[in-house]
């Protein structure tokens, strides 16, 4: 049996993912709308050989905060995935591309049209992270007053997938003969029309496109909510997810591995990648003057924006910023499970208003790190050793230098340890996570009753 592997994707949030990483020098400012930026920085993660690279995404611009403090934000402008994605995979060979798409605000044949058509543009490396989307500025630009309560856009979500991947096998793997002697190009037999009539959706197929390199893209989810456990572990091949301690991690872990059994699925078929924000230094002393650094650059009115949501309606510019908050709110039911992580972060440290959004500044509630190459390693592997993570979603502060950092001292240490590949596996990124490609349903069908 092959030694497990650490899986690492690259989270690519278009500056880096400290809220003032676009005021730092080692950032691009316009990386958001730059296609060279993004061309350099897919090639830099796939010199490091991670499995893939992701972006977040939102059909709504990202939270606006006061005047003062939208002013400031570095994100307000940037691609769409699947268009960037698309561009990005004739420029690499390797590397996995994960786009998000919502189940909420997409049409499922289109959405399946689209990712099968990345997956082929890539051959074979395309995935969809699976998101049902609650960011308030979104709803009006689709015609409504407000989002969907969160347990219809989880129910949604569950038939929403099941289209997809219906459509995604609407032709056998061996449909296509395209046989010019006999003139036949396909076996229309092996052509099937999904018929699909749900509480959410009506769609008859099939999809105009054949079946992908892959069979299905890559489903990936993230979120850590219960729906959202439940969602990812009826569908997701990877979960993408934020803790802070070791403790957290593994709770999550063993709660999401075992529900599995259930769909009928085993521990392996669902990676589980949490977020990591990496400030990397060859001392400890660079690494925390790194970090001072870019905290230097957050406006006070950037960092109370970055927590106001957690105190729904409290005028945080009253408060002492030297500080701990004046109180804990319960963060109300169907709020998404960063709200949970965040007030137990802000309660268990103690932390001032200030350190609290400094915290958040660098990677939103995910784990961030400070540190030499060697101790990023030694955090990584003691979560990959002990139950916490299958890998990581690596989040660089600053880009594209946050990358190169880790790139050029990171990855050599954790292939010293033998803890990650120095080649990649196959040439799907099916193949290089490790993951099965699935049957095609109406093959399968069809076996059984022959």
């Amino acid at each position: 049996m092959a030694h497990r592997k650490l899986r690492l994707g690259a989270f690519i949030m278009a500056t880096g993912h400290h809220i003032a990483a676009w005021r730092h020098p080692g950032s691009q400012v316009d990386s958001g709308v730059n296609i060279d930026h993004y061309i350099a920085v897919a090639q830099l993660a796939e010199r490091g050989k991670f499995d893939q690279v992701f972006v977040a995404d939102s059909p709504g611009v990202w939270e606006q905060g006061s005047k003062e403090s939208f002013s400031r934000q570095g994100r307000i402008s940037h691609f769409e995935p699947v268009t960037l994605w698309s561009a990005l995979s004739v420029v690499t060979k390797h590397i996995g591309f994960v786009a998000t798409a919502s189940t909420t605000y997409e049409d499922p044949y289109l959405l399946a049209r689209k990712f099968a058509s990345l997956d082929h543009i890539s051959k074979g490396r395309a995935a969809w992270n699976v998101v049902t989307t609650g960011n308030d500025s979104v709803y009006g630009n689709f015609g409504l007053d407000k989002h969907p309560d969160p347990e219809v856009r989880y129910e949604k979500a569950h038939e929403f997938l099941d289209v997809v991947t219906g459509l995604w096998d609407s032709f056998e793997d061996d449909a296509f003969s395209r046989d010019p002697e006999s003139g036949v190009y396909f076996d229309p037999d092996k052509l099937h029309a999904l018929n699909h009539h749900g509480k959410y959706h009506k769609v008859a197929g099939p999809l105009n496109l054949e079946r992908s390199p892959q069979g299905h893209p890559v489903i990936v989810q993230a979120g850590s909510s219960e729906p959202g456990r439940e969602l990812a572990a009826a569908t997701a091949e990877a979960i993408f997810t934020a803790w802070t301690s070791l403790e957290e991690a593994q709770a999550f872990y063993r709660d999401v591995k075992g529900r599995l059994a259930k769909y009928g699925r085993r521990p392996e078929q669902l990676l589980i990648l949490p977020g990591i924000s990496p400030v990397i230094g060859r001392t400890q002393e660079e690494a925390e003057a790194k970090w001072a650094e870019l905290q230097k650059l957050i406006h006070p009115s950037v960092g109370l924006a970055t927590i106001e949501r957690f105190w729904p309606g409290e005028d945080l510019t009253q408060w002492d910023l030297d500080a701990p908050p004046p109180y804990y709110p319960t963060p109300e039911a169907g709020r998404n499970s960063r709200h949970h992580v965040v007030i137990e972060l802000a309660r268990r440290e103690q932390f001032t208003v200030r350190q609290l959004y400094e915290y958040l500044a660098g990677a939103r509630g995910h784990w961030v790190v400070v540190g030499t190459p060697q101790k990023i390693a030694d955090e990584m592997q003691r979560w990959f050793e002990n139950g916490a993570a299958d890998g990581f979603n690596v989040m660089p502060p600053v880009l594209p230098e946050s990358l190169e950092d880790f790139v050029d001292l990171v990855i050599p240490e954790l292939q010293r340890r033998g803890l990650f590949r120095t080649e990649y596996e196959g040439t799907t990124l099916r193949e290089n996570l490790g993951l099965d490609k699935p049957q095609n349903r109406y093959a399968v069908k069809a076996a059984k009753a022959a």
